[in-house]
């Protein structure tokens, strides 16, 4: 199976893209994720982007997301900005970009500079209900104690699109094997049935924040944009950082600007470009049975 694809990357957060815009979503869509974002065995990515057709008639392209792990995600705040860029360097030459998805809705993205866009992340929210937590109450859910990887920690839940875990750490955030121990650990806490993406974030100012992650079904990745929304409106909400200010989410992939608006609602301003276009065989015996 020959696959055409463009490899594109948004503050180090890489995922291939795959244009299903005419064929659909194609059945074996989890098992190619597993195989093509296998780095060092395949062109590796923290998992693939299907571009499809739009799932409502005004809109420009629906984006459906899996994870490295096979796993699908409901939003990417870094992988739909690159889908808004894709779609204007291939036809869609428009300043204000609407991209479906199935499970958190639309995303409207503004063109502001080149490779440069704004999303609408839309409504956060730190109910245990929104986030799909267990055991840890009604919520809102922030400065929650929990004790996992043998360290006790004090949590914020929030859900941006996904459910996400914000810890403000004191020190500089783990990163190596202490991100994998940690984050690992709070992925896969009971309190967070269906897992969760975790970061550590460092306030440096009011308006700043030094951030590593670690992403439910793809582990340690350089950056997450949904992540960076979580710490923005984390911060927010516990009184580190105000609204309506550019606050800065400094992560190891580069820097994100988010805006926590008095709505409840988040932007997200950052940077997204291709790295290659390439085509690759999958051979069918890579995959698993039944799905070529």
């Amino acid at each position: 199976m020959e696959l055409n694809f463009t490899k594109m990357q948004a503050a180090g957060n890489d995922y291939i893209y795959l244009d299903c815009r005419t064929a659909g979503l194609p059945p074996n869509a989890a098992a190619l994720a597993v195989a093509l974002s296998r780095r060092h065995f395949s062109v590796g990515a923290d998992g693939v982007i299907f571009i499809c057709p739009p799932l409502l008639a005004d809109g420009d392209a629906a984006m459906r997301m899996f994870n490295a792990d096979g796993s699908e995600g409901a939003m990417c705040g870094n992988g739909v900005r690159c889908v808004a860029e894709f779609l204007y360097t291939h036809g869609v030459r428009r300043d204000c970009i609407r991209i479906d998805t199935p499970n958190a809705g639309r995303r409207t993205l503004r063109h502001v500079g080149a490779g440069l866009w704004q999303v609408e992340m839309g409504h956060f929210s730190a109910l245990g209900a929104d986030v799909g937590t267990a055991d840890l109450g009604g919520g809102p859910l922030l400065d929650v104690p929990l004790c996992t990887g043998g360290r006790s920690w004090r949590v914020n839940c929030v859900a941006v699109g996904n459910p996400h875990c914000v810890v403000f750490v004191g020190d500089v955030p783990p990163e190596g094997a202490d991100l994998a121990l940690y984050g690992r650990a709070l992925e896969h806490h009971p309190a967070f049935p269906g897992g969760i993406n975790v970061e550590f974030a460092r306030q440096i100012s009011p308006t700043a924040f030094a951030v590593t992650v670690w992403e439910r079904g793809s582990g340690a990745t350089l950056s997450c944009g949904t992540g960076a929304c979580a710490v923005a409106a984390s911060a927010v909400l516990t009184g580190r950082s105000g609204r309506g200010v550019p606050i800065l989410v400094q992560m190891p992939g580069g820097t994100l600007e988010v805006r926590i608006l008095k709505d409840d609602t988040a932007l997200l301003l950052g940077e997204a470009a291709a790295a290659f276009t390439g085509t690759v065989w999958i051979q069918p015996c890579k995959l698993p049975r039944g799905v070529v």
